[in-house]
């Protein structure tokens, strides 16, 4: 670990240690873990992972958060919430994730105080403020502390220091929730979720880790996958066009710019 990293985590470690008790929001992505790690190395029983099960979210990614923790022997509580019946979320405006963020999170703050933890926090790191995330908004409102953030963390650099710690997540691949496969506006329903979900499984089962499977109205999907995996889509067309067929979609389409994250809000920029 050189000078400078060592330096933001002994800051970390400080901020940590400031909280007293704490309840982690605990996803099982590559931040979270490595906060959740840290913060049961420093605060031992006194940090608690409160982990969700949504729509949103793929089931595997919540069986992975309960594996991790009891292999580290981290508490942990479930809150279940189907944020589908939050007021406007499901009409997918371009604030949907400050809508969720600011309903989830007055959970897990409920969650947390029934367990006599005043201090929630997150995994946002340094490189999230580059990007449209209005979840940010809603975070502040309710003071979430965000620790990775306030440390200076980057990706990059929460990835190193998870190597050298041996996380399982240290190069595990970024998963945006579900609902960020929707065009803003078009509405978001559980079918459509499981469509953009085993879309992606389709592309995974064919060595492609990292895609996206984007929705435009009720049958057609814009694939995104990196530009070293493009021939893979071409020379697997018609299994993928019928396999997708068979989810639900009616119109298979590639993105001849690749993946991204976050491009559902490049149109956001069009309107500027």
């Amino acid at each position: 670990m050189d000078d400078s990293l060592k330096e933001k985590y002994e800051a970390f470690t400080r901020i940590l240690k400031g909280y007293g008790r704490l309840a982690v929001a605990y996803s099982g992505g590559v931040d979270s873990t490595f906060l959740l790690a840290v913060a049961k190395e420093v605060l031992g029983e006194n940090v608690t992972a409160v982990t969700l099960s949504l729509r949103s979210v793929p089931e595997e990614e919540k069986t992975e958060a309960e594996n991790f923790c009891r292999e580290y022997g981290i508490k942990q509580v479930f809150i279940s919430i189907n944020e589908l019946e939050i007021p406007g979320f499901k009409e997918n405006p371009p604030n949907r994730c400050y809508i969720c963020k600011k309903a989830i999170f007055k959970e897990i703050l409920k969650t947390a105080e029934e367990l006599g933890i005043s201090v929630v926090a997150e995994g946002t790191n340094a490189d999230d403020l580059s990007d449209y995330r209005p979840g940010m908004q809603a975070l502040s409102e309710l003071e979430i502390a965000s620790p990775l953030k306030e440390a200076g963390f980057s990706k990059a650099e929460i990835r190193t220091l998870s190597k050298e710690m041996g996380l399982p997540t240290w190069d595990k691949l970024s998963k945006a929730c579900l609902s960020s496969r929707f065009v803003y506006g078009e509405i978001i329903t559980e079918e459509k979720l499981r469509m953009a979900e085993n879309g992606e499984k389709i592309l995974m089962s064919l060595g492609i880790l990292q895609c996206r499977v984007r929705i435009h109205g009720d049958n057609l999907a814009r694939i995104e996958v990196p530009e070293d995996c493009f021939a893979i889509l071409t020379e697997h067309r018609t299994e993928i066009v019928k396999a997708f067929q068979e989810t639900g979609f009616a119109y298979v389409s590639m993105d001849l710019q690749g993946f991204r994250s976050g491009s559902m809000n490049e149109v956001l920029k069009t309107r500027e």
